[in-house]
């Protein structure tokens, strides 16, 4: 996956293996990766 190191953000994809959908949450300080989450939804 891609990310912009611009701003931090939170997005919805589809798992590349189950195709359950994952929330992930990403935050960048100065264009450096501070925190990642991912976070399985609808089960």
């Amino acid at each position: 996956m891609l990310l912009d190191p611009a701003y931090s953000q939170t997005y919805v994809e589809d798992c590349e293996v189950c195709c359950n959908p994952i929330e992930l949450s990403v935050v960048f300080e100065e264009g450096e990766l501070t925190a990642f989450e991912a976070r399985e939804l609808g089960q």
